[in-house]
């Protein structure tokens, strides 16, 4: 581009960005690729502004910006010139920029950041866009007035503390309730002083493993087990050790066999993810004396005790611990909405004042926003009020998913009941491959995934893990039928 042909910009009024961006990006990308030259004198705003049919304050706007940023200098009196000190020192000897890198390769990434990118690409290609969790609660039945009311009166009079800067470790108010809740629904052993709010679960999962372990560090984990727990420790560098799960959950004696030298254990003892077992008194016992005498960490993430639909609810691993090991991780996302993102830890007394100090530089704090709504939420009686309809609602959907699954497709699948949580597990039958039949049910928009996307060690057993928390009764016939008749054409097929 030289001066003249300054005069063919094309400017699109319909475009998203203003027209004297869009001038300042085309005269900038000239001069970078050396197309106009050092201390070349530009038209004058007006006479370039009718040339290109804009105003003349586009044009002034444009180079007001582009000199403020080092490419041009003005003159008084004489007008606007290309940079001569710039743009001979940045154009001399270099070749024309180009637009792309088209052969340049996929950018270097870290060991952590590779294993990570790796796993979100296992999860699946719609993975990225906004949807339903497939075994994930349902938004539609969530009270969003009474949310909004709490929200209101959270924000009418906020505290000026939590409006500049909160708590690292969270809202007092909202920790105290959180506290008192889980001593008297999971029996935890905990006061509030040890509880930290987090963005979620995945955000605590992430603080323990920053803080707790080193790159290489081996860590039992279950196998199938959720990714989210595998990343934290892949965005660490630990060493994620799979241990097979049984029907009576982790087993801490064979996973001794399997890596003696762990440094911690992520476990789901309340209700394993996916296979839905519980972990036995017995190899509780076992896995906190392992703890214990060996100066270990467990993780303990219990991510949908709220629904249980047969007997009490399970007491929470952490209430056993008399050496103040375990490390208990909760969420509210999975009670209430997913995008309220709010999570919680409960540390041992000994790990608070590392966690707090850590958490003023990591990220300061938790979004006060959410915090202060869900402490009113819960004052005023909304949570238990609300976890007890969605026990009831889910309850009914998980019976008439049961149901249909028995009568359509016990030739193909089998499984537990589903004693807890929002999902349920069936094991296929003939050697059927899960991940194509989870690929081709997802298209049909049922609710599935890939038992076999779980696993880490080589041995995958085959299955569909199918959510219900977010499936309307009298949408459950229909994709329950267009599971079957996948299944068929797959039994065909094979």
């Amino acid at each position: 581009m030289d001066i003249s042909s300054l005069f063919e910009v094309n400017l699109d009024p319909d475009a998203n960005a203003p027209l004297y961006r869009q001038l300042h990006s085309a005269m900038r990308d000239a001069i970078l690729a050396g197309r106009l030259n050092p201390g070349e004198r530009l038209p004058s705003s007006r006479a370039l502004g009718k040339r290109l049919g804009c105003s003349r304050n586009t044009v002034t706007e444009a180079y007001d910006l582009l000199t403020a940023e080092g490419y041009l200098e003005g003159r008084i009196g004489a007008g606007s010139y290309v940079s001569r000190t710039f743009a001979e020192d940045w154009v001399r000897d270099r070749p024309a920029l180009p637009r792309e890198q088209k052969n340049a390769g996929p950018p270097r990434l870290s060991r952590a950041g590779r294993a990570l990118a790796e796993m979100g690409s296992d999860a699946g290609p719609d993975m990225n866009t906004p949807r339903r969790d497939p075994i994930g609660p349902d938004p539609a039945a969530f009270p969003f007035d009474a949310w909004a009311r709490a929200l209101a009166r959270a924000w009418r009079r906020p505290d000026p503390d939590q409006a500049f800067r909160g708590d690292p470790m969270g809202y007092p108010p909202l920790r105290e309730a959180v506290a008192d809740y889980l001593r008297k629904v999971r029996a935890l052993n905990c006061g509030a002083e040890q509880v930290m709010i987090t963005s979620g679960a995945q955000h605590a999962l992430d603080l323990v493993a920053r803080l707790l372990l080193d790159p290489g560090d081996a860590v039992w984990i279950e196998d199938p087990s959720y990714r989210g727990a595998r990343a934290a420790l892949a965005a660490t560098g630990a060493n994620a050790i799979p241990v097979p799960v049984d029907k009576d959950g982790f087993d801490a004696a064979r996973a001794a066999e399997i890596a003696p030298d762990a440094r911690a254990a992520m476990v789901t003892p309340s209700h394993q993810f996916p296979l839905g077992v519980t972990m036995g008194l017995a190899r509780r016992m076992q896995l906190l004396e392992w703890a214990a005498i060996g100066d270990r960490w467990i993780v303990e993430d219990d991510y949908d005790s709220e629904f249980r639909y047969t007997g009490r609810p399970i007491p929470a691993l952490q209430g056993l611990d008399r050496a103040w090991r375990v490390i208990y991780a909760g969420t509210f996302s999975k009670a209430m909405f997913p995008g309220l993102r709010l999570g919680y830890l409960v540390l041992p007394p000994g790990l608070v004042e590392a966690f707090r100090a850590a958490r003023l530089l990591l990220d300061g704090h938790t979004a006060t926003v959410g915090q202060l709504a869900m402490a009113e939420f819960i004052a005023d009686g909304h949570f238990p009020a609300h976890l007890r309809r969605m026990r009831v609602l889910y309850g009914r959907r998980r019976d008439i998913m049961l149901h249909h699954l028995r009568d359509r497709l016990a030739p193909f699948l089998a499984g537990p009941p589903g004693e807890a949580g929002m999902h349920l597990l069936a094991h296929l039958h003939r050697g059927l491959d899960d991940t194509a039949i989870a690929r081709r049910a997802a298209r049909a928009g049922v609710n599935c995934q890939a038992l076999s996307a779980f696993h880490v060690g080589p041995n995958r057993r085959k299955g569909l893990v199918m959510g219900f928390g977010a499936v309307h009764e009298e949408a459950i016939p229909g994709m329950v039928e267009r599971l079957a008749g996948i299944l068929r054409d797959g039994t065909e097929s094979g």
